[in-house]
């Protein structure tokens, strides 16, 4: 029975529920989310992995390090059409992002202020527009240690 948000691949092979509400959702710039995505951005909600499950078929996985961390980040895929539904993170095992496009109801997430961040923006294209009261990272939110860095917050919309 799911007890979370529901989502799957454009074929539909593929299917997960969340198991949860989402802990927070990062947009993120960096070149790899840029790649992964074919777009300027990834928004990723971000999950509690223990109770995260694939529902239907078991994903590919497609493995590299973080050019951020030299940590490994694994995207999973369905192996029939290609869709990237979810990223896991050696640096943080007990967490899983999903790439929002791909829940059933991308609206059922609200994106603000008080449960987002932007990272990597320093590699964000140029135009970029940011909204104001945001947590906002040059780069990864947290040292490799994971010892948090302070963010940056404007009261007005910036561009980079």
């Amino acid at each position: 029975m799911p007890t979370g948000l529901t989502g799957s691949c454009l074929c539909g092979k593929v299917t997960y529920d969340t198991g949860s509400e989402p802990l927070w959702v990062t947009i993120c710039h960096c070149k790899f989310c840029q790649r992964a995505t074919g777009s300027d951005r990834m928004i990723q909600p971000v999950f509690e992995r223990q109770d995260f499950s694939f529902t239907a078929a078991t994903p590919a996985v497609f493995t590299q390090p973080s050019d951020g961390s030299g940590k490994n980040v694994n995207a999973h895929f369905c192996s029939d059409c290609g869709t990237k539904l979810a990223l896991t993170f050696e640096r943080w095992p007990d967490k899983i992002g999903i790439y929002l496009g791909t829940l059933d109801s991308p609206d059922a997430i609200k994106v603000g202020p008080d449960n987002s961040k932007h990272i990597f923006v320093s590699e964000a294209q140029p135009g970029t527009l940011l909204p104001p009261n945001v947590k906002i990272f040059d780069h990864h939110a947290a040292e490799i240690d994971g010892t948090p860095i302070e963010p940056t917050i404007h009261s007005k919309p910036v561009t980079t």
